[in-house]
């Protein structure tokens, strides 16, 4: 189980990291097409790579924070609980952020922002497993 919750773990840290060069694909495609005349209003459609972020970003990573979760009930990781708890909180957050973001547009500020604390608590998440899962330093020897 430690195995798995190192995995999922780590899954979510290159999921971040999918997701932001998934976005800047995306955006670098709204700008090819507005440079070749294509004109962009409340009309035009996403392209694949704006779809497969939200997709991404509402359905996989969820499912992954949620799965860490249910797994860290099981793994015996030192703070794994915590830190897979604390992992869900934040892709929540990150879920909210993208939808307050089409309102309120600063707070798509935060959902970048946020993006970089997911990478970093499932990185810490990830770690403990690997740390748990490596064996205490052995004793010297004591002569009495």
């Amino acid at each position: 189980m430690r195995t798995a919750y190192r995995i999922l773990a780590m899954l979510i840290s290159i999921g971040v990291v999918v997701q932001a060069a998934v976005i800047a694909g995306a955006w670098f495609l709204v700008l090819n097409d507005l440079d070749s005349g294509t004109v962009l209003d409340k009309n035009s459609e996403s392209n694949w790579a704006h779809v497969l972020h939200g997709q991404i970003g509402v359905l996989v990573m969820p499912l992954l924070a949620l799965v860490l979760l249910i797994v860290s009930f099981f793994a015996r990781i030192p703070g794994g609980i915590k830190w897979a708890a604390i992992t869900l909180g934040v892709t929540v957050l990150q879920v909210v952020l993208a939808f307050a973001g089409f309102a309120a547009p600063l707070l798509g500020l935060l959902h970048g922002v946020n993006a970089f604390a997911l990478a970093g608590v499932a990185g810490v998440a990830a770690r403990k497993a690997r740390e748990a899962g490596t064996p205490a330093p052995a004793q010297p020897a004591t002569v009495s």
